[in-house]
């Protein structure tokens, strides 16, 4: 069984309704539970314990071994810990990763230890999983909060959202709107008051979202300008809208890099140059698939749906021939055959599904089915598999 398959069997077992719980809920994600920082301390668990499900552990005894302190240097770039000046950023970090992973019962409160709480792993082959790849605390993460947010009634707001952005409507008022619903919720439903805290968990919470929906997130307390990306949810991430620019990076470099992510002229180009770089050939193997696959095609056409434009799932790399006397006849770029358009849906869905196996991040299935719906104007729900979807499309051309 897949570790994405094993996650969602286990969260199945498990009611996470917030709404339900005690105080003490309102933990179950905070600021520095990132993909990176839960990675890196689900390890540091399994360095303390040995693996053995019997161990206790606590957040400062994580916190103060030499494995933690030796390795959060190297790993994240930061000054060594015990210096005053980091003292009261690193006590956080196995501290909330810890509340996460107990929420999900990963781990199991387990007694004291040193006048600390006491933890003991309980599902050390999930936690394992976790621990060896900043991909694989992502599926943990994206699964863990659709759950909750599902199980507590509030991942509608989410899919209304995600609906305003995919129909080509979403603006600063809708991500406002979705703030607001989860300040209110939080506080409503927790022993959280005050805005403040609750605006600090939002963007942990809802940016794992956006880059598994392709949506645009939320910087500094702000609807991004970009749909979200997995590397902007890293803890150590480069900020190049930072005036402190890393050494590492040119300026004319940083400055490339900041107009890519605003220009939609470069960000349609860079999606182009990353599905030349994740296909090295046609999608689609037919009798026309001879030769080098120089074309990348808009299965749904840029000016009709230039909301698309830049989305991977949207964008599909075949031959001249395929291109310029199937996908446009008689290279007619205004024309679109829908016959050809069906069956690039259909390959490109075997595409995104083969990627996603892989555990690789670019593509989103349910980024696909918003492309799905926006292209074919039709109302497919964001759970079905690959099969259902590649029917409805099927089902779409014949009507």
């Amino acid at each position: 069984m897949s570790f994405e398959n094993s996650i969602k069997k286990h969260l199945e077992k498990i009611d996470l309704d917030i709404r339900k719980k005690t105080d003490g809920y309102s933990r179950f994600m905070d600021q520095k539970v990132t993909p990176d920082v839960l990675r890196f301390v689900s390890e540091c668990i399994l360095v303390q314990t040995n693996k053995n499900k019997g161990v206790v552990f606590s957040a400062p005894g994580i916190e103060h071994s030499q494995y933690f302190i030796k390795n959060v240097a190297r790993e994240f770039s930061k000054p060594v810990p015990g210096e005053k000046s980091t003292s009261s950023e690193y006590d956080k970090w196995p501290a909330q990763i810890i509340q996460t992973l107990r929420f999900a019962q990963i781990i199991k409160e387990k007694g004291k230890l040193d006048r600390a709480v006491g933890y003991i792993v309980i599902r050390p082959e999930l936690l394992e999983q976790i621990s060896l790849g900043s991909q694989y605390a992502y599926t943990f993460l994206f699964h863990y909060i659709t759950k909750l947010l599902n199980d507590s009634g509030f991942h509608k707001y989410i899919e209304r959202y995600r609906d305003y952005y995919l129909n080509g409507i979403l603006d600063k008022t809708h991500f406002n709107e979705l703030k607001k619903h989860f300040e209110n919720f939080i506080i409503g439903h927790t022993n959280i008051k005050g805005k403040y805290e609750p605006s600090r968990i939002f963007p942990k919470i809802f940016n794992v979202l956006a880059s598994e929906y392709r949506i645009p997130g939320s910087v500094s307390g702000r609807m991004s300008k970009f749909p979200f990306m997995t590397s902007d949810l890293v803890y150590n991430r480069v900020n190049f809208r930072d005036k402190k620019k890393p050494k590492s990076v040119s300026r004319q470099k940083q400055n490339e890099l900041v107009v890519a992510r605003q220009n939609p002229v470069q960000r349609i180009n860079a999606s182009k140059k990353r599905i030349k770089e994740l296909h090295p050939q046609s999608e689609i193997q037919d009798q026309w698939s001879i030769g080098e696959a120089t074309q990348i095609h808009h299965i749904f056409p840029e000016n009709e749906f230039p909301q698309l434009a830049d989305r991977l799932e949207n964008l599909i790399r075949l031959t001249p021939t395929q291109h310029n006397t199937k996908a446009h006849p008689s290279n007619k770029t205004s024309i679109i055959d829908r016959e050809y358009q069906c069956l690039c849906l259909l390959e490109k869905s075997h595409s995104i599904e083969e990627s996603i196996k892989k555990g690789e991040f670019d593509y989103s299935r349910e980024s696909f089915i918003g492309v799905v719906n926006t292209g074919l104007k039709i109302k497919l729900t964001y759970n079905l598999s690959f099969n259902q979807i590649r029917t409805a499309i099927k089902k779409a051309y014949r009507n």
